[in-house]
């Protein structure tokens, strides 16, 4: 079958994949945290900063998070846990995936930034090391910034037949 403008090929199915993926993961961290009172109301999201200042955050993260962060704890908790929500709706429609994943990338480094820091007599290899639960989903989110995510298993094709756009409607 030849590929044609409609038919996606296996590079763009691919990282349409991980982008439901990624955006299944995000769906199941937000969900939660939205549905439940804990990490917003309970001091949930104020018990991570809290762990974040003991474990190791960046240097210059300390005086943002103490500063600013906790005192702001529970409106920040409502966005942190609304924001994951939307990112994973987004990312698992295939609507906004750009939006989203900018979004994704400024989370990603705000956590990694906030609670990665191997220490100042670390080797330059322990800070990427330290870094992978955040720095991999934040190159997920750079891909699907600079790609094309969305052209394949998104419910665009489905929202322009209803609206009568014009365009390929074929996923």
């Amino acid at each position: 079958m030849p590929i044609t403008a409609s038919t996606p090929d296996a590079n763009t199915k691919a990282v349409a994949y991980l982008r439901v993926g990624v955006g299944v993961l995000f769906l199941m961290f937000g969900e939660y945290k939205v549905f439940g009172t804990q990490f917003t109301l309970g001091g949930g999201f104020q018990g991570w900063i809290n762990r974040f200042l003991t474990d190791g955050a960046y240097p210059f993260m300390v005086p943002v998070l103490r500063g600013f962060v906790l005192p702001h704890g529970t409106a920040i908790a409502f966005l942190v846990a609304y924001g994951e929500l939307a990112i994973g709706l987004a990312l698992v429609l295939g609507l906004v995936v750009r939006a989203a994943s900018i979004c994704g990338i400024v989370y990603m480094l705000a956590l990694l930034f906030a609670s990665n820091y191997p220490g100042p007599g670390a080797a330059p290899w322990q800070y990427f090391g330290a870094s992978l639960s955040h720095s991999v989903l934040a190159l997920c989110f750079a891909a699907f910034v600079m790609g094309r995510p969305a052209d394949a298993l998104s419910v665009r094709p489905f929202l322009r037949r209803g609206s009568g756009a014009s365009g390929p409607t074929s996923a």
